[in-house]
């Protein structure tokens, strides 16, 4: 069994807290849904955001590995949250400073491209928290179920995930004005669906964005052997370009090539985006093109890891309500009692 990463510590109410773009300033294009956000970090959470100066300016990887060391090495500052994800982050990690990181090990929260980071973080020792985005998650009007998740990453203590009642898979636009006010559209959530239950596992977690894994195996600059991955809850999801479920199975089999996804005790697999603003789906369309991945998910871990765990369509990554879940930090997939349980504990 792989040694969890420890999460470095929680934040109390008052900190400090870094707001980053590591990857797309969103808040440039859309401020009125960013200053939404930082004045709910100060309300709602008590903590006192600090942005950097690549936080709402178009910037170059250098500048946002910068900004992203400063961060870091800032003493008073004990959290670092990213603004969203996008395209490029891999090219910043060449510029990241590792010793200023690893010195001064803070609780960084992202997903999507920011699996970039979170690997690279994990890769030198130092466990993470998959989820949060200001722009996408907490400027607009936010879901409870999100809140709570976040508190409890953010504030160090056990959440059990619930499967949420309804889902979608993308808020109203940012230049909405109803945005900041309005929750968006949802439809029903199908429930969770759980495969081969009858066991109950804790481990520290690895993954994130299938299609950034991907970039990441590719490069094979921040990976480690195989061995160390052997034992680790898989954590995997899809973004919002939605890759088929063919090419789905074929990035799982890649892990599979691999020997990760073999070696791994359970398996979370996230509801999958199969819609977008240009194309709506009704409910029914939604469950019919999530279970192709569902068969597909399955399928390929019975080929390469029998009987181990796994759990489909789990909230986490490009869906909404999303939570949260350590990256290198444990979680305990309980088949038994068909519960999932994120310690965000140090």
């Amino acid at each position: 069994m792989p040694q969890s990463r420890p999460l470095p510590p929680p934040v109390r109410s008052g900190d400090r807290v870094a707001v980053v773009s590591p990857s797309w300033a969103a808040p440039h294009f859309f401020p009125q849904v960013h200053d939404r956000a930082i004045q709910r970090l100060h309300d709602e959470f008590g903590l006192h955001p600090v942005e950097f100066a690549t936080t709402r300016a178009p910037s170059s990887p250098a500048a946002r590995a910068a900004d992203l060391n400063a961060a870091f090495a800032d003493p008073t500052i004990t959290a670092v949250i990213s603004t969203i994800g996008g395209d490029d982050q891999i090219t910043v990690l060449r510029h990241l400073d590792m010793s200023v990181i690893t010195t001064n090990p803070k609780r960084f929260l992202g997903y999507s491209d920011n699996t970039n980071l979170l690997n690279y973080l994990w890769f030198h020792g130092i466990a993470g928290v998959y989820g949060g985005s200001t722009q996408v998650h907490f400027g607009p009007v936010p879901d409870p179920e999100h809140l709570d998740s976040l508190r409890a990453a953010l504030f160090g203590t056990d959440h059990v995930l619930v499967p949420p009642t309804r889902t979608r898979d993308v808020g109203l636009r940012w230049d909405d004005p109803d945005v900041l006010v309005t929750p968006a559209p949802d439809l029903p959530a199908e429930p969770w669906t759980w495969h081969c239950d009858t066991t109950a596992v804790t481990a520290p977690t690895w993954g994130g964005c299938l299609e950034i894994v991907e970039w990441t195996l590719a490069t094979n600059q921040w990976m480690h052997s195989t061995e160390e991955y052997v034992g680790a809850i898989l954590m995997l999801e899809i973004s919002e370009d939605q890759p088929s479920p063919t090419e789905v199975g074929y990035l799982l089999r890649n892990l599979g090539e691999r020997g990760i996804l073999g070696g791994a005790s359970a398996v979370l697999w996230a509801r999958p985006p199969v819609s977008d603003h240009d194309h709506p789906s009704t409910a029914t369309e939604a469950a019919a093109v999530r279970e192709q991945y569902r068969d597909v998910v399955t399928t390929t871990i019975d080929t390469y890891a029998p009987g181990i765990p796994v759990v489909l369509d789990v909230d986490f990554g490009h869906t909404g309500p999303q939570l949260l879940l350590p990256y290198g930090g444990p979680v305990t997939v309980d088949g038994r009692t068909h519960t999932i349980t994120a310690h965000f504990g140090e």
